[in-house]
């Protein structure tokens, strides 16, 4: 009996560093080029072609979960997940909540886009999405911060005229400008703006081993030159590289 019950325990304890080896990744699956859903209805990006590069290194057996940006900290918090790559950057208020691996791509430039060149961001209305950076430093200067739950409609107020310029992340905005035929275009002096530490993995506090993991696979892919090759294949030739 005294056997039986200590292979069980065994095998319970194999099942168990079995099931911690799956890693749930949460993404937002609307901020190209980092994340998005394709014409196939599948989650694509460069955040995910990058995740499923470090899962490979680490070891670990990687699932892709969709979740809303305005509650992707909180569910990694309660353990609906275990990590976060959505375009998030590393920032010091963040780390109040959550834990992040090293950066994955140089702080990316933040950018004013606008109707015209000479937009008011100082004392007009400048659209954000909620709960980023850029919509922490809009909050901190003299113009009012219009927030939204997506990208999306950060770009949308800009051209229905509810915002008088939005702030993101210029490798977001650069396919929007590109496409609108000369309406929406950089506000002068301002397409160029440099926040935060970098885009790096969210992580419980708590899971520094995975962290960990993660660190060693983000390293070996900046050693080979991977990582560069990707952030080139995704952002253009003119990307951030380490």
């Amino acid at each position: 009996m005294k056997k039986l019950m200590l292979a069980a325990a065994v095998l319970a304890l194999s099942a168990g560093i079995g099931a911690a080896q799956t890693v749930r990744m949460a993404t937002e699956g609307a901020y190209p080029p980092y994340n998005f859903v394709n014409d196939q209805g599948k989650i694509d990006g460069f955040e995910i072609e990058l995740g499923n590069e470090l899962c490979k290194r680490a070891s670990l057996e990687c699932t892709w979960v969709k979740n809303d940006w305005d509650s992707i900290i909180p569910n990694l918090v309660s353990s609906n997940y275990d990590t976060i790559m959505a375009g998030m950057n590393i920032s010091d208020e963040r780390k109040k909540a959550i834990d992040f691996t090293d950066p994955y791509t140089p702080p990316p430039p933040s950018a004013y886009m606008a109707l015209t060149p000479d937009a008011d961001i100082e004392g007009g209305i400048v659209a954000a999405q909620t709960n980023t950076i850029q919509a922490s430093h809009v909050a901190e200067t003299g113009a009012t911060l219009l927030e939204f739950a997506t990208g999306e409609e950060t770009i949308a107020a800009v051209r229905n005229g509810e915002a008088d310029a939005v702030f993101a992340d210029k490798d977001f905005l650069a396919p929007a400008l590109a496409e609108s035929n000369g309406e929406l275009v950089w506000v002068e002096g301002h397409d160029t703006v440099e926040l935060g530490e970098g885009i790096g993995m969210g992580v419980r506090k708590s899971d520094g081993e995975l962290k960990e993991k993660f660190n060693t696979a983000i390293q070996s892919m900046k050693d080979d030159g991977t990582l560069n090759a990707l952030l080139k294949k995704w952002f253009g030739e003119g990307a951030v590289q380490f």
